[in-house]
Formats: C-alpha cells, structure tokens, sequence
C-alpha cells in the first residue's frame, strides 16, 4: 500500500429520506436515516461539521427543500461534505435539481447576450 492510501481519510455515506429509499440506499453501503424530521437532518449535519468528516450525502426531495440554516451553509462553503438530492419514487419527472436552474440561467444570459 502506498503512503498516500495509508493516510486518506475515508469519506461517510449517508442518505436521509423516506424509507423505501433509504432501504436501497443501505444495501449498497449507505448510512441511512429513513424518514427523518428536520431535527435528524440538523443534528447529522451539525456531527459532519463537528468532527470535520469527508461525507457524500444524498437527501430526498422532501429535505432538500428543508429550510435548513446548516443544509445552506454547507451548500454555500463546499468542501468535505457534498449533498445532493434524489427525486420522490411517486413523481421522478417533477423533480429538478438546483444545477438545473443554474444551467437554465447561464444559457438565458447567454441567449440574451447573443441577441443584444
């Protein structure tokens, strides 16, 4: 093993969301918190940010819009935890991720700077 292995810092999995996902989500190796409240949500969110562990967290739809202090401000800083957002089982094609948005905002200003 190199040096380089022997120091990386392994990197916690973890889904939070309704429950028929999160028993997916556990079969391939994910934490999981199946159907938790907001409280749940900030208190993992307050652990990862504590203990400054490396994380991929994937949460459902239903969290993500989730007014969350925390949830922002790890979105905004970047870094060691990474979220990111499933779409509900029941309505796939109503779900849109924030880098939809982005992307529909970059190619409008782009359209419009063509036009101008």
């Amino acid at each position: 093993m190199s040096m380089e292995t022997d120091h990386m810092i392994p990197t916690r999995m973890l889904f939070l969301g309704d429950a028929p996902l999160a028993d997916g989500f556990n079969l391939i190796g994910f934490e999981t918190w199946a159907d938790p409240d907001s409280g749940q949500l900030q208190r993992v969110i307050n652990e990862l940010l504590t203990s400054r562990t490396n994380a991929f967290v994937i949460l459902d739809h239903t969290l993500a819009t989730a007014h969350s202090k925390l949830l922002a401000q790890v979105r905004n800083q970047g870094g060691r935890i990474v979220i990111t957002v499933v779409p509900p089982l029941n309505a796939p094609d109503l779900f849109q991720s924030q880098i939809d948005q982005q992307v529909n905002n970059m190619l409008n200003s782009e359209l419009v700077e063509k036009q101008a």
